[in-house]
């Protein structure tokens, strides 16, 4: 009998604000093509100004090492950014994916939240949005949901951190009424060990047994 097909994990429901494209469009600008197209653009000219011979080999290259690689970068990146990033939180774990080359999902039991951070930067004040970051006990590191609006990041926020301390109100209430559980355990088992009266029992009974055994001179020892 073959065994049932195992369930694929589904990517979390919500998507990040739709101003995050514009976000990481201007970030890839600044940071990346704009640089090298920058660079590109002042070989050019110093080759145009000084080397007119070179231009016929160095403007295929110009365009091959940085033209290209910066106009991709600074359309693909942020699409595929926006598709990527995505969010849900769940009763017991939030979870998140994100990436756009090399994409990552992570979920993290809400029991193991230590702090939640929200970030802005001044290029996502402009444009309305924030970076949540949760900080868990877990050695896989921090869950970072990048692109969420100011209003869900605050709201996201206040969810998880209060789910945390439900969790973590939970997990001490369990952890004391099994403490309790353990003791009383151990009291009943301790009670239990010895017959009632807390003394040895060697099978004997009547008064040689409980007060004393004959003496040797044959007289029976009493009880004063």
């Amino acid at each position: 009998m073959s065994s049932p097909p195992v369930p694929r994990l589904r990517p979390p429901r919500h998507r990040v604000a739709p101003q995050a494209r514009r976000w990481w469009t201007a970030q890839a600008f600044l940071l990346v093509s704009g640089p090298m197209l920058l660079t590109a653009l002042a070989l050019g000219l110093l080759s145009a100004l000084f080397f007119a011979g070179a231009l016929p080999w160095l403007a295929p290259l110009l365009l091959i090492t940085l033209v290209a690689p910066a106009l991709g970068y600074l359309f693909l990146m942020p699409r595929r950014r926006h598709a990527a990033h995505t969010w849900e939180l769940g009763t017991y774990a939030v979870y998140a994916a994100g990436g756009w080359i090399w994409q990552w999902r992570r979920i993290a039991p809400l029991s193991q939240v230590q702090t939640v951070d929200t970030v802005r930067g001044p290029i996502q004040r402009r444009y309305g949005l924030a970076t949540l970051t949760v900080t868990t006990a877990s050695t896989a590191g921090d869950i970072r949901i990048a692109g969420l609006s100011e209003a869900d990041a605050e709201e996201l926020s206040r969810l998880i951190g209060r789910a945390a301390q439900e969790g973590l109100a939970a997990h001490e209430g369990r952890a004391a009424q099994e403490g309790r559980a353990s003791r009383e355990s151990r009291a009943s088992r301790e009670g239990g060990g010895t017959p009632e009266g807390g003394g040895t029992h060697d099978g004997r009974t009547g008064p040689a047994a409980t007060v004393g055994g004959p003496r040797r001179d044959g007289s029976q020892e009493g009880a004063a």
